[in-house]
């Protein structure tokens, strides 16, 4: 019996270890049904989701099955949507997609129903996805530890005793399981790289305006794609990416572009390590020296690792950022917070980010203005030195699912809920493009991954590169979960 799975070790179906740009070639060839894909995805679910817990608010069996007939007579009659057709696919609980419940972890929205598809689910619709149910987050998307009062936690596809990060926990655990072939998420503060990086996938976090959001303020969360490869993400930002007119800020390129070639030249090319910031944040031991070893893979595709030893302004940087988060999170949950009814059903994190919130000035407005273009600065001065930036995606390995939060990492006091996690923090602040790569195993057997940092708006190229490092390493491939050896 295959260790942590609890399960028989029956075959795995080929289906479901076809990477998604596979899986899409195999149905528009006909190679295969979708109705075969959807029968084996869901049994595949049936059978490992319940000891991860990553897909959530499933719809009816014999619904999905006639979607999937409904593809493929539109294939019959020589129809395509796109290249996600006949693909199952669940949606992050903290996205609309019309008919499913949109609950953020929250019981107070637990029966809540959407009735439209946000702006990149109905893209993913459009390309012929089929949506599922959705995958678990952290109540409210608060924190990186996948767990709520309405659907309970999501385990470590590695070990199913540990966290699967989040709070695109569900995403990365189902992913990580072949319980999906690709799958949405979201970062603020590396909900798309942590859980990636605990769960020995790739995913990218784009720039500010790559995935469209209506505004007119660059909020640090963005929508992104998670998966097995790089290819598959590119293709799914793809399908994410491009602008609209509801969104001011959305850039005005093709997303077609990211469907282009990935292969490319990297020698000469000059990468920043960014590790600890020169000893400033705590890191659980080993996890420096995991990300040190991809050295070597970056080395054999051409590239040169350089330490980065500019003074940078990051304890500005942190408080800035905090800034940001009371603010932006602070504000969708205010009302919530008034209501004593409601307030009495707001996790603790929630509340902190209300009341630093209520607490904020004009004056505080204007500081994490003024502190995320100075941020911002330092970032692009880096970027006349270096071609790319590399730092760890986690600054501790997954841990035990009992707990919140790593109060402390190698001795040194976590002071909020999420200060374990400031390695992320720069770049959200920064905006520039980050994908998580994985970077292997500890001792323990749990994953690890580094952040890829790329220059503004430079996803390709982000995704390149990890395509190149990918190719030399395939981490993904080379080491299965546990249950599904």
């Amino acid at each position: 019996m295959p260790p942590g799975s609890g399960l028989p070790a029956a075959k795995i179906p080929d289906l479901v270890l076809l990477d998604a740009v596979e899986l899409s070639w195999s149905i528009r060839r006909r190679e295969v049904s979708c109705v075969e894909v959807m029968r084996t995805y869901l049994a595949h679910i049936d059978r490992f989701n319940p000891a991860v817990n990553a897909i959530v608010s499933r719809a009816d069996e014999e619904k999905l099955l006639d979607q999937a007939r409904q593809r493929d007579q539109e294939l019959d009659r020589g129809e395509c949507f796109g290249w996600m057709h006949g693909f199952p696919v669940a949606i992050k609980d903290l996205a609309n997609a019309d008919g499913f419940p949109t609950t953020m972890g929250s019981p107070i929205f637990a029966d809540d129903v959407a009735t439209t598809d946000d702006l990149h689910v109905r893209r993913m619709r459009e390309a012929g996805a089929i949506v599922i149910g959705k995958t678990n987050v952290p109540e409210f998307g608060l924190g990186s530890h996948t767990f709520n009062p309405v659907f309970g936690t999501t385990c470590n596809a590695y070990d199913h005793s540990l966290t699967a990060g989040g709070s695109s926990g569900g995403a990365a655990a189902a992913v990580a399981m072949r319980l999906l072939p690709v799958a949405d998420g979201s970062d603020f503060m590396g909900s798309l790289r942590n859980p990636a990086a605990f769960g020995n996938i790739v995913s990218l976090r784009p720039g500010f305006g790559r995935v469209p959001e209506e505004g007119f303020v660059s909020a640090p969360g963005v929508n992104g794609p998670m998966g097995r490869t790089v290819r598959d993400i590119a293709m799914l930002l793809s399908t994410m990416a491009g602008p609209d007119e509801r969104a001011p800020l959305s850039i005005e390129q093709d997303p077609e572009m990211f469907t282009g070639k990935l292969e490319r030249d990297f020698s000469r090319t000059r990468i920043g390590w960014i590790g600890d910031f020169g000893g400033h944040l705590p890191t659980e031991p080993g996890v420096l020296e995991l990300c040190e070893r991809s050295f070597a893979t970056f080395a054999a595709i051409g590239c040169e690792i350089v330490p980065v030893t500019e003074e940078l302004p990051v304890e500005r940087m942190w408080e800035t950022f905090l800034l940001w988060r009371h603010w932006m999170v602070g504000q969708k949950l205010a009302d919530l917070h008034a209501d004593p009814g409601t307030r009495a059903l707001l996790k603790p994190e929630a509340v902190y980010e209300v009341e630093g919130y209520l607490g904020l000035g004009i004056r505080d407005i204007t500081r994490a203005l003024d502190g995320r273009n100075a941020w911002y600065a330092a970032v692009a001065r880096l970027f006349d030195r270096y071609d790319f930036l590399l730092a760890p995606s986690a600054q501790v390995f997954p841990f035990d699912a009992e707990l919140r939060w790593p109060q402390e990492i190698d001795g040194r006091r976590m002071d909020t809920y999420h200060r374990w996690m400031e390695t992320v923090a720069p770049w959200t602040l920064s905006g520039h493009p980050v994908a998580n790569l994985p970077v292997g195993f500890n001792d323990a057997g749990l994953p690890m991954g580094v952040q890829l940092i790329g220059r503004n708006h430079a996803e390709w190229a982000v995704l390149q590169l990890a395509h190149a490092y990918e190719r030399a390493s395939d981490w993904v491939h080379r080491v299965l979960p546990p249950a599904l050896r």
